[in-house]
């Protein structure tokens, strides 16, 4: 079978049994060395895509996708809603009141976001239902006070079902300072745990009683909550909604109150990944210090085949085809790796916890208790192709020595 002179002596230099083994040592320690970068950064990615869907699955689901409200108090809503769910991108909606307070307990105080809410209709815009760890959601109930709040909230104070804690909400008044503050005692009806910072951040009421600590009518509310097939359009359908509702109405969506944790995350992954590539990299440099021993060690070689009729350009591509094989067989390897260690590294942790008889990731004091992996064919793509590129860039200049190579020179002392 055909093949060009270039590949077939290439790939006899890779296959080749070399005098020198120092020079093979140096080729396999770069190819374990791209192996080893192309598996680190595909499963590395893979974890931090998969912290980033629970963090998203979990922080978004409690959170509202967008937020349609008036600058005065919503006296039907409900109408709202039903306008809204009109939309296909809606997939529910419910009424929202929110407040920012403390809540004080045996001396103890801590900042709150409070969400007046109603019950029967949170499970259509929110993941609190299948999230309580003690009590319910239908617990809620008007006139009562009754309150939902994070374990972790739960855990600082020391709270159990039924406790009382007070909450301050300031208010404007006439007064000199211009603020005065407004208490209700609250009775713990329910806990919920999300593994977020949510936990310690948030609590729930029923929105009749959120109304009734603002001074507004029972079935006024701030606005009405939606929760949306596609997220990250939230700013676009999110405005869209509001414009058929009326000027009166305006939007605020997910980007703008958790926007800056998820671009947070988005930086670190960038960065995780150009740091992670520099070990690519460094295995790129070893594939040219490979080719130019090799080089060296076939100087002979490269002056026969000069003399032979051989151009400079087929004697680069030779050096240009070894080197590549190199970094095409570590990159493969580190791929195929890289693919089963992500598909597998949340039963490996797991076997590992089994093993050691430790928790590696412990509920009390993680937000998760498993490793997420999410592997991503966009990530082994560019992983691959990075280590690819870089492979063959490795190549260029030591093929371009052996190019310039002069017969005479070489055989001088041969």
């Amino acid at each position: 079978m055909f093949r060009p002179l270039s590949i077939f002596i290439g790939s006899r230099y890779t296959r080749a049994k070399r005098r020198n083994h120092f020079i093979s040592f140096i080729s396999l320690t770069s190819m374990i060395g791209l192996s080893l970068g192309v598996l680190a950064m595909i499963m590395v990615l893979s974890v931090m895509n998969g912290f980033q869907r629970e963090m998203s699955g979990r922080i978004l689901g409690m959170v509202p996708h967008a937020v349609l409200a008036t600058e005065q108090p919503l006296d039907d809503w409900q109408a709202v809603a039903e306008r809204v769910r009109e939309n296909p991108q809606v997939l529910g909606a419910a009424p929202i009141t929110q407040l920012e307070g403390m809540f004080s307990f045996r001396g103890v105080m801590q900042p709150i976001q409070v969400s007046g809410i109603e019950p029967e209709a949170e499970g259509d815009v929110s993941i609190v239902g299948s999230k309580m760890v003690a009590g319910r959601l239908e617990d809620l109930e008007p006139g009562e006070y009754g309150v939902i709040v994070g374990l972790m909230t739960a855990r600082r104070f020391g709270l159990k079902l039924g406790d009382k804690l007070t909450l301050i909400v300031p208010e404007a008044s006439d007064s000199p300072s211009g603020i005065t503050p407004r208490m209700q005692r609250l009775n713990l009806v329910g806990v919920f745990k999300v593994g977020a910072e949510l936990d310690g951040s948030l609590a729930m009421i029923h929105r009749a009683d959120a109304a009734q600590m603002l001074r507004w009518q029972p079935e006024q509310v701030e606005g009405v909550r939606v929760r949306l097939s596609d997220l990250y359009r939230a700013p676009e359908i999110a405005g869209g909604i509001a414009a058929q509702l009326g000027e009166a109405f305006h939007a605020e969506d997910w980007s703008r109150t958790q926007g800056s944790l998820f671009s947070a995350m988005k930086m670190e992954k960038t960065m995780i990944g150009l740091l992670l590539m520099l070990i690519v990299a460094v295995a790129a440099f070893n594939i040219i210090a490979t080719l130019i021993m090799v080089v060296a060690d076939k100087r002979a070689d490269i002056a026969i085949l000069r003399t032979l009729g051989a151009t400079p350009r087929q004697i680069m591509a030779i050096f240009v085809v070894q080197g590549s094989i190199i970094g095409f067989t570590g990159t493969l390897i580190g791929t195929l790796l890289g693919v089963l260690g992500a598909l597998n590294v949340s039963a490996l942790v797991g076997w590992l916890e089994r093993v050691s008889g430790q928790a590696i990731f412990s509920s009390d004091v993680y937000f998760i208790s498993t490793l997420p992996s999410e592997l991503r064919l966009e990530d082994v793509v560019l992983v691959s192709a990075v280590a690819l590129g870089l492979s063959f860039l490795a190549t260029l200049y030591p093929a371009w020595r052996a190019a310039q190579t002069q017969p005479a020179e070489a055989l001088r002392y041969e």
